[in-house]
């Protein structure tokens, strides 16, 4: 385990490197904030303890700037002219803890151990959260990081989004991105599949049903507009919603209250609407599929996702990221790709989509040899 001390007073840090490094840990110093965040920015370090009081850059100033920069080390500050009222500011600036000059070597190897749980944990959160909510968007292309901007800027408001882009092309991970990075993220993310829900019972899916409104209503049912009350509800293939349907979401959308199927009671809810489609649907709403009020209402914010022909250069990155993950998820052994296979990858058109190259991907990983070559993509790919 990586330990960084900084303490602008060389017998201090030094000593409290000393008595880690006894302890078996790997520790590095640095003499103030500046040179602790430039390590820390390099570094990987499990633990870093701060002092408070330093030129340059003051332990406070160095925990704004740690966070800001996204680095998920443990900080743990220390002074010798503690307060309550500056504990509590660390604290409320992401400190894991807050301990008193003179340093007590029982307190500070507690402090390490509770820190580095907290680290472990906060770890297999992020794993959790990813086979949740899907994996991270791969890739360095412009018109992929226009879209990561625009989930950036959009996801910490509660405005409603309309995704639009082909099929297989992750309309469903922007959709649990802006999910994960918005301010509802520890409520609800609930997804209905428009597209693969009857006609006929789309209403009694999103609305819910009293007991008895219909046949087969034998108890009463929160739709999902219940269900995702205070987080977020995904309206996937929302072009291929009845006329009925739609009307009743725009209801819930103006008046933020629904009633269910058999019901005439008003139900209040607060639910974030995102909502993806495939088609134009300016054009549905001209040959009458979809209305123009709707349409507005869900397209206060419009992201394109990009067909994988519009952003090629990605490509590579996206195979290596699937070879790993189908790797690591089947047990089977890892291939490299040969520079002319992966040119003959990039090359080809694709019309599924991101969808359609993890398939393929995993396509040449079975039926491969040790290595995936060019001859590999002719035979099973093209």
């Amino acid at each position: 385990m990586k330990i960084l001390v900084i303490d602008d007073e060389r017998a201090i840090r030094n000593s409290l490197a000393e008595i880690l490094t006894d302890e078996g840990y790997d520790v590095e110093v640095a003499e103030d904030g500046a040179a602790g965040l430039a390590k820390a920015e390099s570094e990987k370090y499990s633990v870093i303890f701060c002092d408070i009081k330093m030129p340059n850059m003051d332990g406070l100033e160095f925990l704004d700037a740690i966070r800001e920069k996204g680095i998920d080390s443990a900080i743990v500050m220390i002074s010798g002219h503690g307060d309550i009222s500056t504990a509590v500011e660390c604290i409320k600036k992401g400190a894991f803890d807050f301990i008193e000059k003179p340093l007590d070597l029982n307190k500070i190897l507690i402090t390490i151990k509770n820190a580095t749980d907290k680290v472990t944990l906060m770890k297999e959160v992020k794993i959790l959260k990813r086979k949740v909510y899907g994996q991270e968007m791969i890739g360095e292309s412009s018109a992929l990081r226009h879209v990561m901007e625009m989930i950036d800027k959009v996801a910490p408001t509660d405005a409603r989004v309309l995704i639009t882009g082909p099929n297989g092309s992750g309309k469903e991970l922007v959709a649990r991105s802006l999910h994960q990075k918005s301010l509802r993220s520890a409520l609800p993310y609930i997804e209905v599949n428009c597209a693969a829900i009857p006609s006929e019972l789309i209403e009694s899916e999103l609305f819910g049903h009293e007991k008895g409104s219909f046949t087969s209503a034998v108890k009463q049912h929160k739709g999902k507009f219940e269900q995702a009350d205070g987080g977020t509800l995904f309206l996937d293939e929302i072009g291929d919603m009845s006329l009925a349907a739609q009307a009743k979401v725009l209801r819930v959308l103006q008046e933020k209250k629904l009633s269910r199927v058999g019901s005439d009671k008003d139900i209040e809810v607060n639910v974030r609407v995102l909502a993806a489609t495939n088609k134009d649907l300016r054009k549905e709403i001209e040959d009458g599929n979809f209305r123009e009020d709707l349409y507005h209402r869900l397209s206060v914010i419009v992201i394109n996702v990009p067909s994988l022909d519009e952003r090629k250069e990605d490509i590579p990155m996206l195979v290596e990221y699937f070879i790993d993950r189908i790797c690591g998820e089947t047990g089977m052994a890892r291939r490299e790709v040969d520079k002319d296979a992966m040119d003959m990858l990039v090359a080809k058109k694709w019309t599924g989509n991101i969808r359609e190259l993890r398939n393929v991907v995993e396509r040449l990983l079975i039926l491969s040899g040790e290595r995936i070559t060019a001859d590999d993509v002719r035979a099973y790919v093209y």
